[in-house]
């Protein structure tokens, strides 16, 4: 076993002040939400240097995983970043308003709108993803490759029941 960290620490104090209550699920949650605070300072820190908001790059990395022509209609994009559909519109005209994404007339649909990232929004996604997977590499440098193979295998376990 690894070394004792704060999370044992913890566990250990809950233990003696409580020993009626099961306190060995902060094993594993309480250190997911310590990765979790890691990994959105990268985040952060990533899109601030590309001068993007974390739902900025939400959206906009939606758009640019979709494919080329990179464009999405706004009920699609509501279900990639999982925010209601007044936030999306709400995103999209801020979005739009920057010149990173361009709104078209779905030709499959003449009622419908298709939202289309630009040149300048392409650019812009491509850098800050490629500064926040720099910087995730980072945070797991230390962990052996088939350490992080079970970790990947363990934690989509855990996702799973909540992405059904």
């Amino acid at each position: 076993m690894g070394h004792e960290d704060e999370v044992d620490r913890i566990v250990a104090a809950w233990r003696r002040e409580r020993p009626d209550v099961d306190v060995s699920p902060m094993h594993v949650l309480s250190r997911v939400s310590r990765v979790a605070h890691h990994v959105d300072q990268a985040r952060k820190a990533s899109f601030s240097a590309h001068e993007i908001e974390p739902w900025e790059f939400d959206v906009l990395s939606a758009l640019r995983r979709s494919g080329d022509p990179y464009e999405l209609s706004p009920g699609r994009l509501v279900a990639e970043t999982l925010v209601t559909s007044g936030t999306m519109t709400n995103r999209i005209d801020r979005l739009a308003a920057r010149g990173l994404v361009d709104r078209r007339r779905d030709p499959a649909d003449r009622r419908g709108v298709l939202v289309r990232l630009t040149a300048a929004g392409r650019s812009r996604v491509d850098a800050a993803v490629s500064e926040l997977l720099e910087r995730e590499a980072e945070l797991l440098a230390g962990v052996d490759p088939a350490a992080l193979e079970r970790l990947t295998a363990d934690l989509r376990d855990l996702l799973g029941p909540f992405d059904d």
